[in-house]
């Protein structure tokens, strides 16, 4: 097992199916409601002075550790952390959520601790869970999470990355550890290697440790108001990738910070390249904001993290001189 797409996820064909699909959706509103952003992190649409930010997205297969370790009660955290940190992003305050849960099997305890999860992330985001919907679906096999997230930007202050300009840093914040990213590869990787999420990992389980709710990054709202951020990016899957989503410039990281230990396990459990595994984990950095020198400095004294990298002319991902998006 080398890479993501031995593992079943290969983002390139993945990009390419989603701008198929984007190809056909046409149609926009006119009136009141137009969107004045998407293809972000959040799409915006237009509310007067305000912009209500929406997005969408799952656990994936990080409900399927849960399944194995029977063990639900974390992965409603992990469902709102990857809604609302996409928010933060473009600098919105997230405030409600609606969820989707499909089985083929309904089970009280499960929903419950399901619900569970997703009551503490609410609390953590500070957000409203105001419904859902659940299915019960013979083509699913176990159980799927997912949900959709809503909030509000003043549009003078949303932060789209168009101000990023050669000569800014990149400052790193620190993941809680692999979040809900690329846990298809990190299953095969365990599973192949005749390993049990059962196994001893450091002073717990491999699966406990893969369990390890995503991290919420509600403090950079804060942060956004006080300091001139010029773009911000939650690192998912794509790892470094994510930051191309910002604008058409280099990214260099050139000072990582270092990965937690499940990064370095997984890398020599399938002897993987370097820059495959920051193409699919978010390798120790689950959020970053791109800045002057000069607000890094302050960011050094109220956040947990570092300078990573910087930007320069050009185009691209790079991870020291290597490119990463080629």
């Amino acid at each position: 097992m080398k890479s993501y797409a031995d593992a079943g996820v290969d983002i390139r064909k993945e990009e390419k199916a989603v701008k198929s699909l984007i190809s056909g959706l046409k149609f926009i509103r006119k009136g009141p409601g137009q969107p004045i952003l998407t293809n972000h992190y959040a799409s915006v649409i237009d509310a007067g002075s305000m912009g209500i930010a929406i997005t969408t997205d799952g656990v994936g297969t990080k409900i399927k550790v849960a399944e194995i370790m029977n063990n639900f009660r974390t992965i409603g955290i992990d469902c709102v952390a990857m809604n609302v940190n996409d928010l933060y992003a473009i600098n919105a305050e997230p405030v409600a959520m609606v969820d989707y849960i499909a089985t083929n099997k309904p089970d009280e305890r499960i929903m419950g601790e399901i619900g569970e999860g997703l009551n503490r992330g609410c609390e953590m985001a500070n957000i409203t869970l105001v419904g859902g919907e659940t299915a019960t679906l013979d083509i699913v096999n176990g159980w799927d999470l997912s949900g959709t997230v809503i909030g509000f930007v003043d549009k003078k202050r949303m932060i789209t990355g168009e101000k990023i300009k050669p000569g800014d840093v990149i400052f790193a914040i620190p993941s809680s550890g692999i979040h809900s990213n690329g846990l298809t590869l990190a299953r095969k990787l365990v599973e192949e290697n005749g390993l049990s999420y059962f196994d001893k990992f450091e002073n717990h389980t491999i699966g406990e440790e893969l369990l390890v709710p995503t991290r919420i990054y509600s403090e950079v709202l804060g942060v956004a108001r006080e300091h001139d951020i010029h773009g911000m990016a939650h690192i998912t899957g794509g790892g470094l990738l994510n930051l191309k989503r910002l604008k058409k410039v280099k990214f260099v990281i050139d000072s990582p910070l270092k990965p937690q230990k499940i990064f370095t396990f997984l890398q020599e459990l399938g002897n993987i390249e370097t820059d495959e595994m920051y193409r699919t984990f978010n390798m120790g950095m689950g959020f970053m904001l791109i800045c002057g020198e000069s607000t890094a400095e302050e960011l050094r004294k109220e956040l947990e993290g570092d300078v990573v990298g910087h930007v320069e002319e050009g185009e691209g991902a790079y991870l020291e001189e290597l490119r990463i998006d080629s």
